[in-house]
């Protein structure tokens, strides 16, 4: 059997396209061992490239998640802070009214 074209720089190495490639195949359920022998690579190695690619996919998706609920985050702290301002202020001239004279009038500029 040839080796395939593509698999790197004729060291031994694969591209990522070409362990996707291996990867996908593996789980369509071709054969491990038939699959080794075609890209001249141990059992252990194509089961690590799995075991890569899951990983890389479920940290893919905990990553989305956890980016949608920080910018959720984010937008919740802006809010808090807005209305932690505006209650700070009410509770300022509440107490300033409650204190003493009422608050001086406001003048319209001609």
């Amino acid at each position: 059997m040839s080796k395939k074209q593509g698999s790197g720089k004729g060291n031994g190495r694969f591209s990522a396209k070409r362990k996707t490639e291996a990867v996908l195949r593996l789980l369509r359920g071709e054969d491990l061992d038939l699959l080794s022998r075609e890209y001249q690579v141990t059992a252990a190695k194509l089961s690590q490239w799995r075991a890569a690619f899951f990983a890389a996919g479920q940290s893919g998706l905990h990553k989305s998640v956890s980016e949608v609920a920080d910018g959720q985050m984010e937008k919740r702290q802006a809010k808090v802070g807005e209305l932690t301002m505006a209650n700070d202020l009410l509770e300022h001239k509440i107490g300033r009214l409650e204190q003493g004279p009422p608050l001086p009038a406001r003048r319209s500029t001609p």
